[in-house]
């Protein structure tokens, strides 16, 4: 067995030899039945599978389209109120809330804050304010 998954396929075919060994465990009555080049192989197949699967993306994430999601994304990332963010910010908590109800556009002023304190690009804020 190669010591690395490079397709679908082959993905495939170590689960079910995964399977094959859980399968072997579960009728034996517990891991501890298999004998110990079981156990290592099921390790191995199963590092193997986990290796596979954390380069598949689970679901695109959809990436933010304007100034407002881009706070609620950075608001989300650092699991900030919109109070907290305000005061991330160095600003009013009425001025953030006008911003993200699109009552007040981006200043000069919150633009810097926006790239120094939340280190959103400069291209995006110009593109988006």
């Amino acid at each position: 067995m190669a010591h690395t998954i490079n397709s679908d396929q082959d993905y495939q075919i170590v689960m079910e030899k995964i399977e094959t060994y859980l399968r072997k465990a579960t009728e034996g009555g517990g891991f501890h039945t298999l004998a110990t080049e079981d156990r290592d192989r099921l390790r191995e197949l199963s590092r193997l599978a986990e290796s596979w699967e954390d380069q598949i993306p689970l679901m695109p994430v959809r990436q933010p389209q304007t100034i407002v999601e881009m706070i609620e994304l950075k608001m989300y990332e650092g699991r900030l109120k919109q109070k907290d963010m305000a005061v991330l910010l160095d600003i009013s908590p009425t001025r953030l809330s006008e911003v993200m109800q699109g009552k007040r556009k981006i200043n000069m002023d919150l633009a810097k804050r926006l790239y120094k304190v939340l280190k959103i690009s400069p291209e995006f804020i110009l593109e988006h304010a």
